[in-house]
């Protein structure tokens, strides 16, 4: 694996990417966002992939996340993106759109590799998951290090909800709600989950997680909770991991 590599981050409302230093896990600069083009079709958020890249001059392989369930390149799912994202091949897509091999996988997985991998040596023992919350909220599930791809745990049914539809980070701005009643919101949301998969630690990341110590202290929940160390930056760097690992 090279001392670089390059990672993008295709999100509900922006698209981010930069060089990231594959020793430390840490971006190479700074990164570049843009907003994510409305309507946000396939060909309309290629456009902004290649214009980031270009930016940068980067000639290398490149890692992409997407908000959608992701088999051997092809999108299944399209949860804050354009419709038309599903049964796309984005992997061919951003290929033939970069001219390079280009390897796409789910945003949060992306996080989880990268917090797995660059996190505390101690948080990766036993089942781990990693919940990023933002527009809708994403999961990444780690059994003892090893990914456990495309878990859709932001769409478990919560009190009849879809829970992402009302424990979102998004969705504390949108319903003006405060802290406390957000956290109750989340509360509710992991109780479900534990009862579910019982796992031994949770991470949380996504924009959010930088005001961590307004919130998790708040949380009734019987799980270890910690903030992602790699802040909102994990998407990008666990894309140029995966694309680095090829």
């Amino acid at each position: 694996m090279g001392a670089t590599g390059f990672g993008v981050d295709i999100g509900g409302s922006g698209i981010k990417g930069g060089v990231v230093d594959l020793v430390t896990g840490r971006l190479d600069g700074e990164r570049l966002r843009i907003p994510t083009p409305n309507p946000s079709t396939p060909d309309a958020v290629a456009d902004v992939v290649a214009e980031i890249v270009g930016k940068f001059g980067w000639d290398g392989p490149v890692g992409v996340t997407l908000p959608a369930v992701v088999k051997k390149g092809v999108a299944h799912t399209a949860a804050n993106i354009d419709k038309s994202w599903l049964d796309t091949d984005a992997a061919a897509l951003f290929g033939k759109r970069l001219e390079r091999e280009v390897v796409v996988l789910n945003d949060a997985d992306a996080a989880g590799v990268a917090e797995i991998r660059y996190g505390w040596p101690g948080d990766r023992d036993g089942v781990v998951v990693l919940l990023t919350f933002g527009t809708g909220i994403g999961s990444a599930l780690f059994l003892d290090g090893e990914l456990v791809p495309n878990t859709e745990f932001g769409h478990l049914e919560v009190d009849g909800h879809d829970a992402e539809t009302r424990a979102a980070a998004s969705i504390k701005e949108e319903e003006n709600l405060s802290w406390g009643e957000w956290a109750h919101r989340v509360t509710r949301y992991i109780t479900s989950l534990e009862n579910l998969i019982w796992p031994d630690l949770i991470i949380v990341g996504g924009g959010v997680s930088k005001k961590a110590d307004k919130w998790l202290p708040l949380l009734d929940v019987r799980t270890k909770i910690v903030a992602a160390e790699l802040r909102n930056d994990a998407g990008i760097v666990g894309a140029a991991v995966a694309a680095a690992d090829g």
